[in-house]
């Protein structure tokens, strides 16, 4: 048979006589119940399977079970493989599901195994050997006990190789990604929470940029992507990372993520202080409300997760509202806007097209027929503020299933910037309260939301401290405003939280990195429907 030619039989499947095709040019392996040899084309009652999500195939043996009853008399000795592939569960969820297909003659068998083997073989994107870190300690400290029981078995059944690696101390993760060879591996996998991923992103971009001879602490610096895909295991207390990439923070569907190879690229964010890196972010930079809620918590870890309820609520009650001056640069490439209600999915066109747009804009700057950052491009907002966010993705958890951003991207090169003026306490809760709703959030007059590629903030009560920036502002920015009502302000400065860790300043410099990390991910599927029968 050639290698693009479709193979179809007559099996058996589950005791019912089935016809089975296997079309390798749709790379589609399809079954439907048969009355009979020469049965017609597939109804509503049939199974597919696409070849990119099988996960194995491999011969059963079928010795010493009864076939003697009904149909089955006439197969005394059956031949049977079984197909090993991902089963669509409900909320985004994936799971192990297992086929078997049987027939009498060993050699139709030994077929249907050779060609559904050779047709993974091609599939060049799976990993074969990977580097786990398990974050034993983080979220209820079930990391190591869910990567054994759930995601073990799966990587030993894809044949795929791993090195772990129990992290027994905060950054050992980061440290180990700077002096092992990371270049055997196809992949990396973290087993925990957002912070273990976090550990994992920093060490692997720091490795990168080391090998290319790139300084980070550069704000301008063009990094370099690493060649290596990142999976999670989530293992946390929120998951923001995985729930947002992929829809659900579930073990399984995550390792069947990576055991299919699948990649995502995403967005990572570059946070400067005076020419120095501070911190990468992929998920949330907040100040004020989230900020102060990060800092709190950090006092009162003895509470367990609970802190960060008490935390949060302690913050909402004390209501303090910080003054300083938001300069962003819009990022004018992207396709969509924070509130056009179109969320990111897998195969993402914004995404897609967002990027294009942004290289062709790099080319026409690099060839000098345009500059990117003129002076009349910059927005300032200045004010009182109870919370400056900065997302690169939705930020979608449990607790909040559309996220802080629902329309944001995860690989357009931009950030949404969320500005939340000084507001009473109620306007403040509705506002919070939409975050676990559909409701635009984004719908208050207090409210301002902004899709940017690179923005700077500066607290009005550090200016001295970094006047040199203040006055680089204002000869590109101009005359700043300065016309909003006063409010009273019972703390100076707030602090950032950049993905759940605390930053030493309060001025800092951002900047969005278009796609500069892949995932072992997909993207949230929509509207995923079950193939495959329960």
């Amino acid at each position: 048979m050639g290698a693009a030619e479709p193979l179809r039989s007559e099996l058996w499947v589950k005791r019912r006589r089935c016809a089975v095709s296997l079309d390798p040019a749709r790379a589609l392996l399809r079954w439907w119940p048969s009355p009979g040899p020469g049965a017609g084309a597939p109804g509503a009652d049939a199974c597919s399977v696409p070849i990119s999500e099988i996960i194995t195939v491999e011969e059963t043996d079928t010795r010493g079970k009864h076939y003697g009853s009904g149909k089955w008399q006439k197969m005394e000795k059956p031949f049977a493989f079984t197909v090993h592939c991902v089963k669509r569960a409900r909320r985004h969820r994936w799971k192990w599901a297992q086929v078997t297909f049987c027939c009498a003659e060993e050699p139709l068998c030994h077929l249907w195994l050779q060609t559904l083997q050779e047709l993974l073989d091609k599939l060049t994107s799976r990993p074969k050997h990977l580097l786990v870190f398990i974050n034993p300690f983080g979220g209820k400290g079930q990391g190591k006990r869910i990567y054994e029981r759930k995601v073990a078995p799966l990587f030993t059944l894809a044949s795929i190789t791993t090195e772990i690696i129990v992290t027994e101390r905060a950054n050992q993760a980061k440290e180990s990604l700077y002096e092992i060879n990371i270049d055997k591996y196809d992949g990396i996998v973290c087993v925990g929470g957002d912070g273990m991923f976090s550990e994992i992103l920093h060490g692997l971009i720091g490795r990168t940029q080391r090998n290319a001879g790139v300084d980070q602490n550069q704000p301008r610096a063009a990094l370099v992507p690493s060649p290596l895909r990142i999976g999670i295991i989530p293992a946390g207390s929120t998951d923001c990372v995985c729930f947002s990439t992929v829809g659900t923070n579930d073990a399984e569907t995550s390792a069947l993520h990576i055991i299919v190879g699948d990649s995502l690229p995403m967005d990572v964010s570059s946070v400067h202080h005076n020419s120095t890196l501070l911190r990468y972010s992929v998920s949330l930079l907040g100040y004020g409300f989230y900020g102060d809620i990060i800092k709190d918590s950090e006092k009162k870890r003895w509470m367990g997760l609970i802190r960060y309820d008490f935390s949060g609520l302690k913050t909402f009650l004390s209501h303090h509202c910080y003054e300083g001056t938001v300069s962003f640069l819009p990022a004018r490439h992207t396709v969509g806007s924070p509130r056009d209600r179109k969320p990111c999915r897998a195969g993402c066109f914004v995404c897609r097209q967002s990027k294009q747009q942004l290289e062709e804009e790099q080319k026409r700057s690099l060839y000098g027929l345009e500059n990117t950052e003129e002076v009349e491009e910059w927005k300032v907002v200045c004010g009182k503020f109870l919370a400056i966010n900065a997302t690169n993705m939705c930020c979608a958890c449990p607790r909040s299933p559309w996220g802080l951003s629902p329309a944001a991207h995860l690989g357009d090169g931009s950030s949404d910037l969320i500005l939340i003026r000084k507001c009473s306490r109620f306007n403040f809760l509705r506002f919070l309260v939409r975050h676990t709703n559909q409701y635009d959030q984004f719908d208050f007059a207090f409210v301002e939301v902004y899709r940017v590629k690179k923005f700077q903030f500066t607290s009005s009560h550090v200016e001295e401290e970094d006047s040199d920036l203040k006055e680089r502002g204002k000869k590109r920015f101009g005359q700043m405003c300065s016309e909003h009502p006063s409010c009273c302000c019972s703390v100076s400065n707030s602090s950032w939280n950049c993905d759940g860790e605390i930053l030493s300043s309060s001025s800092i410099e951002v900047r969005v990195h278009c796609q500069l990390v892949r995932l072992f991910a997909r993207g949230i599927e929509e509207n995923p429907k079950e193939e495959l029968d329960s």
